[in-house]
């Protein structure tokens, strides 16, 4: 393994995130510098997480929704992101609709990791959501997504399940892309003014 604590980030994870991410193995040296300088430990915990999140979320309260996030990414629950985990993280949340951040949407709202999703699972992302948004903007909302409850009502409302039903993670995805509007409700992009 070498030493653990040199500052140089291995080829095998390089290549590996370079083939798993679009970005350059400049931006990624880059980052991983810059994580070097944040977290020394090379781990990073829910709250430094909630912080680097709230740099980009300054006009509200992204608190519920990173930690959410902090938990589809720490794939191996051991409560903490590694550098690999993390850069997968910055990748899956920026644009793009592939499968792959499809396949991450469904991990997001999969609250218990029990490979499926409730309504109630919906709910309480939609939550998590709300609170991205600035308050300002709430009432520029549609009448009948004004609310997480609502939002959650009308995301759950594209897969066709009764209230009590489960919804795979194919069926997911399927109900995410053939929807313009589920897609747009399943994450919160700021409007660009």
């Amino acid at each position: 393994m070498g030493n653990a604590t040199s500052s140089a980030l291995s080829k095998e994870i390089l290549e590996d995130l370079k083939l798993s991410t679009k970005f350059t193995e400049e931006e990624i040296s880059q980052w991983y510098e810059n994580f070097q300088k944040q977290c020394p430990t090379g781990r990073i915990s829910p709250e430094e997480f909630e912080e680097i999140y709230a740099r980009f979320f300054p006009e509200s309260d992204p608190k519920s929704y990173a930690r959410h996030v902090f938990r589809s990414f720490d794939t191996n629950d051991d409560g903490t992101l590694d550098f690999k985990e993390y850069i997968i993280a910055l990748h899956m949340t920026s644009t793009g609709r592939t499968t792959r951040k499809l396949e991450w949407a469904f991990s997001l709202f999969d609250v218990d990791k029990n490979g499926y999703i409730t309504k109630s699972e919906v709910k309480e992302i939609c939550q998590a959501l709300f609170k991205l948004i600035p308050k300002e903007d709430h009432c520029k909302l549609p009448e009948d997504e004004n609310t997480p409850d609502k939002r959650a009502k009308k995301l759950w409302g594209y897969f066709e399940k009764k209230d009590n039903d489960r919804l795979a993670e194919g069926e997911f995805i399927t109900g995410v892309i053939e929807n313009e509007n589920a897609m747009r409700l399943i994450h919160y992009d700021p409007v660009k003014h």
